[in-house]
């Protein structure tokens, strides 16, 4: 009977669940909800409740004195999104080393799509706010979430062909890089050279561990955790910037080759069907310890970057970015004037950026490299348009950005509505394009 019941708890909960987390888009519809619960908080009359949680301190006391204390937004932004950037900085490293950009020559036009599809919105962001205090807002509309926008993409099942989606995919990486060196060059201030030394001096001992052949985990976990992100958190240079640092000296190679690895697993699968067995569902003593060589012998096979990637990406996926999503996309419209949002271009400035700066920055760098013979568009310029479309969806990266470039709150909310319409309608706009585009292609 018990043994029924959780055959059925089996099949009915955790398969079906374990299949959700596989599918391409499904982070991207659980950072949805968050997105929408979190605006139902904020709107609903536990809205106080709601902000006052993210309010409330952590840290640590010495001699009277608070050390590393500091509100659990700030720690969900700074603390939790780190282990965001860190999945971000291995999914980079991979790629340079044996994906999409392995061969800049392959995707020199995805490359140039990302750069032009960065410049044109901060351009367009700065024309409505030049001279203004907002002005420093520029880096908002620059960031396309691949979450969202390969979610809308992979919706749209086979009408779009593969090469549409690693175009897209190649593009946000390239995207991800470029935020990034954003963060690290314009959003940092009050730098403590001591602690970035500090912090410099434990990335070396990571990178020495790395050219010695040292293949721990948790060798990496401790000096990048506690070394070069406390150091960079007490520094003044942004807590993530660590997190790509440390992700970027991670091995990439195994502890055995791969034809060592098929050698031993051959042997130990010949020593299992060789062993004795018995009649009953256990083991034998000797079968159990095969398995648990061949089980060894796969995880040395592994290098330490691909399986840190691998085990901390659904925790990025469904749990760090929905709760991020909860903590800053609360944006309250019962208190809020409505002649707010035109105090100033906040709002325009990022809408426009994202919505009109991103496909017409990402089609002008295809036609321009396409005339310079440097690339060969593969795809209708209906499809190229319904892509730069769905770059315009800027949720994580952009709401990120805006708590790095304004302190007011009144700002918060106005990048906020700028983010949230931009990316409404450009998913909205990218996939009606896409979904029409077979019979334009």
């Amino acid at each position: 009977m018990m043994k029924s019941y959780q055959r059925k708890i089996e099949y009915r909960l955790i398969v079906p669940a374990y299949q959700f987390m596989q599918r391409e888009k499904s982070s991207g519809v659980v950072l949805a909800l968050s997105v929408v619960v979190a605006l139902l908080l904020a709107n609903s009359p536990l809205r106080e409740q709601y902000a006052a949680i993210f309010e409330q301190h952590f840290g640590f006391v010495y001699n009277g004195r608070p050390f590393l204390n500091f509100s659990l937004e700030h720690w969900i932004n700074d603390g939790l999104m780190s282990m965001f950037f860190f999945v971000v900085g291995l999914e980079l490293k991979s790629e340079f080393i044996g994906g999409e950009l392995r061969d800049i020559r392959q995707v020199i036009l995805p490359v140039g799509a990302a750069v032009f599809g960065m410049l044109f919105p901060a351009a367009i962001y700065l024309l409505l706010n030049a001279g203004t205090p907002v002005a420093q807002g520029w880096g908002i509309p620059m960031a396309t979430d691949i979450a969202f926008a390969l979610a809308v993409l992979y919706m749209l099942g086979d009408r779009v062909p593969v090469s549409v989606k690693v175009f897209l995919t190649t593009l946000a990486i390239v995207d991800d890089l470029g935020s990034v060196l954003v963060i690290a060059l314009f959003y940092t201030s009050h730098i403590s050279l001591m602690s970035v030394a500090v912090g410099i001096g434990f990335l070396g001992l990571m990178f020495a561990g790395n050219k010695l052949g040292i293949k721990s985990v948790w060798f990496y976990g401790v000096l990048g955790i506690g070394g070069v992100w406390v150091a960079f958190l007490m520094s003044g240079v942004h807590a993530t910037i660590a997190a790509v640092l440390s992700a970027m000296v991670i091995p990439a190679d195994s502890k055995i080759a791969e034809p060592a690895f098929i050698a031993r697993i051959r042997k130990e699968l010949k020593r299992f069907e060789e062993a004795e067995s018995n009649d009953v569902r256990t083991l034998e003593p000797e079968q159990v310890e095969i398995i648990s060589k061949v089980k060894e012998n796969t995880l040395m096979a592994i290098p330490p970057l691909q399986r840190l990637e691998h085990s901390m990406h659904p925790l990025v996926s469904f749990v760090i970015m929905p709760v991020f999503a909860l903590a800053n996309a609360g944006v309250s419209f019962v208190d809020m004037d409505p002649s707010v949002l035109f105090d100033n271009h906040v709002a325009l400035g990022v809408l426009c950026g994202l919505l009109i700066g991103k496909p017409v920055g990402i089609v002008t760098s295809v036609w321009l490299l396409t005339r310079l013979r440097l690339g060969r568009r593969s795809m209708s310029w209906r499809r190229l348009t319904g892509l730069g479309f769905l770059a315009s969806i800027g949720f994580t990266m952009s709401m990120f950005v805006t708590m790095l470039a304004f302190d007011d709150v009144t700002n918060h909310e106005q990048a906020k509505v700028g983010i949230f319409a931009a990316s409404i309608l450009g998913g909205i706009i990218g996939y009606a394009l896409l979904k029409e585009s077979r019979s334009h292609s």
